[in-house]
C-alpha cells in the first residue's frame, strides 16, 4: 500500500510548526514505542471478542509461533518472554514452551498488549488536508479518503469522520468490531482537537465549556478539558479533549461561547497521535498503537 501526495501539496498545506521546534500543531512522535498496557486503568467495558478455551490445544498453534507471526517478536524472543511469565492466554499466564494455542478463538496478550492473531486485518492513521471528504467515495467527484488509499484487496473503514473544513487524524481500517467500538458512545474514546480562534479569549470560557453547552438537538454537551497552549496577536490556539462524537461538535460549541473556529485539527484519538505526520499521508499503526486501542475499548 502506498500512499498518494496529496493534491496542491506544498509549503502552505503542512501542518504548521510554530516555534520550529514541532510547534502546537505538530505534538508527540507519532509511531512511538506507548510502552506495556495496564489493562487495570481500563475500565471493563466489553468482554472482548473470540470465546474462552483451554491454555493448550493439541492440533493448535505453538505459542511462540503465533506471537512472532503477529510481528511482536522472534520466536526465540517470543520464547523468552512466555517463560518470564509476560505471555498471557484467555487472561490466564503461560509458562510452558509446549503451549499450542488456536489463533481463532485464544485471546493473547504480550506485556498487556493485545496480540492480532488475525493477519488481514490492518489499521492505519491518516492525515486528512482540509477539503477531503471523509467518505471512501463520493459520486460528485469531491476529494475523499479514497484518493489518497492505493489497495484493492482490503475494504477500509473509516472510524467516525471529520467535517470537511477539519483536517488532521482519521483512522482507517478493516477491523469491524473496533471501528464499532471506537465510534460507540458508550466506551467514551477522547479525541484531542487545536482550535485556532480570534483572541484574546476572556475569562471563564474554558469553565462553561466544561460544565457544559446546551446545543441544540444534542441537549448538554460538555468537553473532557478546554487550555490555552499558543497565542498572538488577534489569534488565540486552544486544546480541546472531548469524547462527544456529535457532528461538528466542537466548531459548535466553540460557536455558541463566542469564539467560531478558524482553523481545526484532531491530533490524537485515544493513544494514537498525529505527531509529524506529513498532511494527506497515510501510515500503518504498530503492534503496540493496536494494542493500546484494543484495550481502550475492553478487547
Amino acid at each position: 500500500m502506498t500512499s498518494r501526495k496529496p493534491r496542491g501539496s506544498g509549503r502552505r498545506n503542512r501542518t504548521p510548526k510554530t516555534g520550529r521546534r514541532g510547534g502546537p500543531f505538530s505534538g508527540a512522535d507519532y509511531d512511538r514505542n506507548l510502552g506495556p498496557v495496564d489493562r487495570s486503568q481500563y475500565r471493563r467495558k466489553g468482554k472482548g471478542q473470540g470465546k474462552k478455551s483451554r491454555q493448550h490445544v493439541p492440533q493448535g498453534e505453538r505459542l511462540q509461533k503465533v506471537i512472532a507471526a503477529a510481528g511482536i517478536a522472534s520466536r526465540r524472543v517470543a520464547e523468552d518472554l512466555i517463560t518470564e511469565g509476560r505471555v498471557e492466554v484467555n487472561d490466564d499466564v503461560v509458562t510452558a514452551l509446549g503451549t499450542r494455542v488456536d489463533p481463532e478463538n485464544d485471546i493473547i496478550f504480550v506485556d498487556g498488549i493485545r496480540v492480532n492473531t488475525k493477519p488481514k486485518t490492518v489499521y492505519y492513521a491518516f492525515n486528512k488536508p482540509r477539503g477531503v471528504i471523509s467518505t471512501m467515495s463520493d459520486p460528485k467527484g469531491r476529494p475523499s479518503i479514497a484518493d489518497y488509499v492505493r489497495t484493492t484487496e482490503t475494504r477500509l473503514f473509516h472510524v467516525g469522520r471529520l467535517d470537511n473544513e477539519t483536517e488532521g487524524l482519521l483512522l482507517l481500517t478493516n477491523d469491524g468490531d473496533l471501528a464499532n467500538r471506537l465510534s460507540h458512545p458508550r466506551y467514551e474514546i477522547p479525541k484531542t482537537y487545536l482550535a485556532q480562534v480570534k483572541g484574546p479569549l476572556r475569562k471563564g470560557v474554558g469553565d462553561e465549556l466544561r460544565e457544559g453547552i446546551e446545543l441544540e438537538e444534542d441537549g448538554l454537551v460538555s468537553v473532557d478539558s478546554f487550555s490555552v497552549v499558543d497565542s498572538t496577536p488577534g489569534h488565540v490556539l486552544c486544546e480541546i479533549v472531548i469524547h462527544s462524537g456529535q457532528n461538528r461538535v466542537v466548531r459548535r460549541l466553540m460557536k455558541a461561547v463566542g469564539y467560531p473556529v478558524e482553523r481545526l485539527v484532531r491530533v490524537a484519538h485515544g493513544p494514537i497521535t498525529l505527531g509529524d505526520q506529513r498532511q494527506g499521508s497515510i501510515r500503518q499503526l504498530n503492534s503496540q498503537e493496536v494494542g493500546h486501542l484494543m484495550a481502550a475499548v475492553g478487547l
